[in-house]
C-alpha cells in the first residue's frame, strides 16, 4: 500500500492557527462518547489497558477514523483494551480533551496541532501518523465570477478567522498580489468568516459571492449550483498537503507505546482496506458519520466529496511546516519552534512490517528536537 493513494472519499471542514484565538473547525465545539465495536472473545488487554479514548470529528474529512470505527479495525488492534470514541465538532475542545487526559490519541487538523503544541511549548502533543490530503475547494457564483481574476472585489467565506482555510486563502491572496488586512477581511478581496454549517445558506443568499472551504461544504455549494474555480491541492508539490493527522498525549505516548502502535497499526490497514474497498467504505464512513451527528450526507454531496480526498498514511510535514509559515506571513501567528511535533518512529515500525517505505518528519521529529546540530531540511 502506498503511503498516499488516491481515493473516492469524503472530507470537511477544519481547525484553528492563530496563537491568540484557536479557530474551530467550524461545527461547534461539543463531545459525545460514542461506543465501537464489541470485543472478541479470547482477546488479551494492551499494556494492561482498560480502554483507549481516541477522538475524532464526525467529519468526513476523518474518513479513516470513521470507518476504522464502524467497521471494527481499531478494536481489533487493541484486543481487550476497549475503544471508546469522543465525537468533536471543534479543534479547541479536542486538544482541550487530550492535554486533560479525556482522550489519548485523536484525529485533527493541522492547525489546532501546530497551535497546541507551541501553546504548551512542545510538551503536551505529538504528531505520529497522517490520515488525509487535499478535499478544500474554492467555489463560486458563476454568474458572478467567471475566472480567478474575478476573485477580485467580491466577498468570499472561509470557515473561520485563522483556520486552515483561512490561511491558504490569505496566502493565495497574497501570491495574486492584492492587499487583504487579515484580523478585519476588508481589502482587495472581502474575506467573510462564515461557520461551514451556514456558508450554504450565505452563498444561496447571495451574501457571499464564492468559498474557500473544505469538503463536504465545497460538494453541497456546488449542488446549489456553485462551480469549483480552484482546487487548494493543485497549488501544493505533487498536489498533496495535509488535512489531517494523527496526534497522541505525550505522557500516553511514553506510557504505553505498544497502544499507540496498535492504533497507528489500525490506521494504516483501516486506510488499505478503504483503497481496496472504496464503495462499501463510502457507505461505512456514512453509516458512521450518521450515527455521530444524527444525519448521513445525501449522494450528490458525498460522492464528490469522497473523490476529492486521498488518505494517507503519511503526515506530509512538510507541508504543515509551510502552512504554519503562510499563517506566520499572514500576521496570525507568531513563528513557532515546531521541532519535536513529530514522533513517526512507531509508524514506520508499522510500515515496515508491511514491507512499506518509511514517512519523513522534514526535519520536525523528536530526534532533531534533541540534537540542536541538526538541520532543518
Amino acid at each position: 500500500m502506498p503511503a498516499t493513494k488516491p481515493l473516492r472519499r469524503t472530507l470537511a471542514a477544519l481547525a484553528a492557527l492563530p496563537l491568540l484565538a484557536l479557530a474551530g473547525c467550524g461545527y461547534g465545539s461539543q463531545a459525545k462518547d460514542d461506543g465501537g465495536a464489541e470485543i472478541a472473545a479470547g482477546a488479551e488487554k494492551i499494556d494492561g489497558l482498560d480502554s483507549v479514548r481516541i477522538g475524532y470529528f464526525g467529519n468526513v474529512t476523518h474518513a479513516t477514523a470513521l470507518v476504522g470505527n464502524e467497521k471494527g479495525f481499531f478494536q481489533k488492534a487493541l484486543g481487550a483494551t476497549e475503544a471508546k470514541y469522543a465525537v468533536f465538532n471543534a479543534g479547541p475542545s479536542e486538544i482541550e480533551a487530550l492535554n486533560s487526559g479525556s482522550i489519548d490519541i485523536g484525529w485533527i487538523g493541522p492547525s489546532p496541532a501546530i497551535n497546541g503544541y507551541a501553546k504548551s511549548d512542545g510538551k503536551n502533543l505529538r504528531i505520529v501518523g497522517g490520515s488525509a490530503s487535499g478535499g478544500v475547494r474554492l467555489v463560486v457564483n458563476p454568474d458572478k465570477i467567471k475566472s480567478l481574476k474575478d476573485v477580485k472585489g467580491k466577498r468570499i467565506a472561509t470557515p473561520q478567522l485563522g483556520n486552515t482555510q483561512d490561511v491558504a486563502f490569505l496566502n493565495w491572496i497574497a501570491e495574486q498580489g492584492w492587499k487583504v488586512d487579515a484580523q478585519s477581511g476588508k481589502g482587495d478581496v472581502t474575506v467573510v468568516r462564515s461557520d461551514n454549517k451556514v456558508t450554504p445558506d450565505a452563498f444561496k443568499s447571495g451574501s457571499v459571492d464564492g468559498a474557500w472551504v473544505p469538503e463536504p461544504t465545497a460538494s453541497k455549494l456546488v449542488a446549489q449550483g456553485g462551480k469549483v474555480l480552484l482546487d487548494e491541492s493543485t497549488l501544493w508539490p505533487d498536489e498533496r498537503f495535509v488535512i489531517t493527522n494523527i496526534i497522541v498525549s505525550q505522557k500516553f505516548l511514553e506510557e504505553h507505546p505498544k497502544a499507540v502502535e496498535a492504533v497507528l497499526k489500525a490506521s494504516v490497514d483501516t486506510n488499505e482496506w478503504i483503497e481496496a474497498n472504496p464503495d462499501e467504505a463510502k457507505a461505512a464512513a456514512n453509516k458512521q458519520l450518521e450515527k455521530d451527528t444524527g444525519k448521513a450526507l445525501p449522494a450528490d454531496v458525498l460522492d464528490p466529496a469522497w473523490k476529492s480526498i486521498r488518505l494517507t498514511d503519511d503526515p506530509l510535514a512538510a507541508t504543515l511546516d509551510a502552512q504554519a509559515d503562510h499563517a506566520v506571513k499572514a500576521g496570525l501567528l507568531e513563528q513557532p519552534d515546531l521541532e519535536g511535533i513529530y514522533d513517526l518512529t512507531l509508524l514506520n515500525k508499522v510500515l515496515a512490517a508491511k514491507g512499506e517505505p518509511a514517512v519523513d518528519d522534514a526535519g520536525l521529529g523528536v530526534q532533531e528536537a534533541r540534537n540542536p546540530t541538526t538541520p532543518r531540511r
